[in-house]
């Protein structure tokens, strides 16, 4: 059988070769290795910049250091032509490849230092007016003791009509030996500083990320049976200590939703079995009698069938606000509209009535039906333990829209108003006028006031309970 386009290009694409990233990636080094290779081309790159930076100021500190001593040179000797008693070798510094010349206006040589004597005028630089400070230059090709690079000091002296010129050469042949030097042993010291380094960054960044790779192996070891373990926290007060007490406060809310949603699944169970035993215990004994007359006992049947489908609806609704972040604020709505309708459908217990007191205009935004199944639910939940009046207001502030049901029962003890929100909750007054009360219709206006960013509370304002659905109002 030929294979078709599709599947030749999905195999072609399983085949192809990944992207050279992806296999970097794929075999990736630890934290710790990338950590350690980062430190160390920092102090690398630190370390090479602050030697060539050395080795710069060095040689500049040097040279500044023998064009002094040329300077000081040249004037000592242009002091000795100015008062006619310049001597015959010029004094030199000690050093065999140090030189000195005094030249005449002709270029005549007149005065030499020993090394140099015989030779003709080594240096042609332009030299500095008497009295100031000698110029210096760097003069290169000098044939003189095999080296030829020169720091020459230059000076004018003697009289006016018999101008001189004073020469100092200081060889710079010794300063670039001692950078030499310190060129080498950098470049052997660097190296093994640069290997303490990254040693020393291994160590402390294995420390450092020490009690991260223990809170990943707790963590690794906690499944979703014994999310009650929490991670045991560093001593110090730092980054790792706060991620921890961070993944132990995730621990703990998993650990709540998790229970939260057992003990939905197990009360569920429990409320769907009753109408579904007592649907299958009539349809059995249908079955076994067939000649037998049950229509006496279908309403009954039926009233079983409505429960179940009641309490399947409001599990679906919760299953769904459940699975969702937040109700989109897309759609703007007219909250009176919504509480005359659900009114008017409203179907009330024979001599239970249900008054409006005052719907003032509110809009608000979110999911229209999500809003009309928690007021159908307060009104539903009103008109069960009312005993004779139901009162429904809309009021609205500046930021919010309150929808409040009130009704002449009971009422609801202080101790149970948090309560009475939970799921599957029933308070035994209810339980006893309503067996057949899922317990969901409370919870479903709690789910639908938060995803909308309000609440749902009791308030004070007996006889009876009153119950109140705050939302905020649409800024538009």
């Amino acid at each position: 059988m030929r294979d078709t386009a599709a599947s030749v290009a999905s195999r072609r694409a399983e085949t192809a070769p990944l992207p050279r990233y992806r296999l970097f990636r794929g075999h990736g080094l630890s934290l710790r290795v990338r950590l350690t290779i980062a430190a160390t081309v920092v102090a690398a790159l630190g370390l090479s910049l602050a030697a060539v930076l050395l080795v710069i100021s060095q040689r500049a500190s040097l040279i500044h250091s023998l064009d002094d001593n040329a300077r000081q040179r040249a004037l000592i000797i242009a002091a000795a032509v100015d008062k006619g008693r310049a001597i015959q070798p010029l004094p030199a510094s000690g050093a065999g490849d140090d030189a000195a010349q005094v030249i005449d206006s002709r270029g005549r040589v007149i005065a030499a230092s020993a090394n140099v004597a015989g030779e003709p005028a080594l240096f042609r630089v332009s030299a500095a007016a008497p009295g100031s400070e000698p110029s210096v230059h760097t003069v290169r090709g000098i044939p003189l003791g095999g080296q030829g690079t020169y720091r020459v000091a230059a000076v004018s002296a003697g009289p006016a009509h018999a101008p001189k010129t004073v020469y100092v050469g200081l060889a710079t042949a010794p300063v670039d030996h001692n950078i030499d030097r310190l060129t080498v042993k950098l470049a052997f010291g660097l190296p093994a500083l640069t290997a303490l380094l990254a040693a020393a960054g291994w160590h402390i960044t294995g420390r450092a990320l020490g009690p991260v790779e223990r809170l990943r192996g707790q963590a690794a070891e906690i499944t979703a049976t014994d999310l009650h373990r929490r991670l045991d926290l560093p001593p110090r007060t730092d980054e790792i200590q706060r991620l921890g007490a961070t993944l132990n406060d995730l621990l703990a809310r998993l650990d709540e939703a998790t229970t939260r949603q057992r003990q939905f699944v197990a009360d569920a169970a429990h409320e769907l079995r009753s109408p579904v035993a007592a649907v299958r215990a009539e349809i059995e004994t249908a079955t076994r009698h067939p000649g037998a007359d049950f229509s006496a006992r279908l309403p009954e049947l039926l009233e079983e069938t409505v429960r179940l489908g009641r309490l399947v609806d409001d599990l679906v609704q919760l299953a769904r606000l459940d699975a969702t972040a937040g109700v989109p604020r897309e759609t703007e709505i007219d909250l009176d509209d919504l509480v005359r309708t659900e009114v008017r459908r409203l179907h009330s217990r024979p001599g239970v009535a249900v008054a409006c007191a005052r719907v003032r205009p509110a809009r608000v935004r979110g999911d229209p039906d999500a809003l009309s199944r928690a007021i159908r639910n307060l009104l539903d939940n009103a008109v069960r333990h009312a005993h004779h009046h139901v009162e429904v207001s809309l009021d609205a502030t500046e930021t919010e829209t309150v929808l409040r049901v009130r009704d002449d029962g009971v009422g609801i003890p202080p101790a149970d108003r948090d309560r009475v929100f939970d799921r599957f909750t029933r308070l035994d007054d209810a339980r006893s006028r309503d067996a057949g009360g899922s317990g969901l219709g409370l919870a479903i206006v709690r789910e639908v006031a938060t995803h909308h960013g309000g609440r749902a509370c009791v308030e004070d304002g007996g006889p009876g309970a009153r119950l109140a659905l705050h939302l905020p109002l649409s800024q538009g």
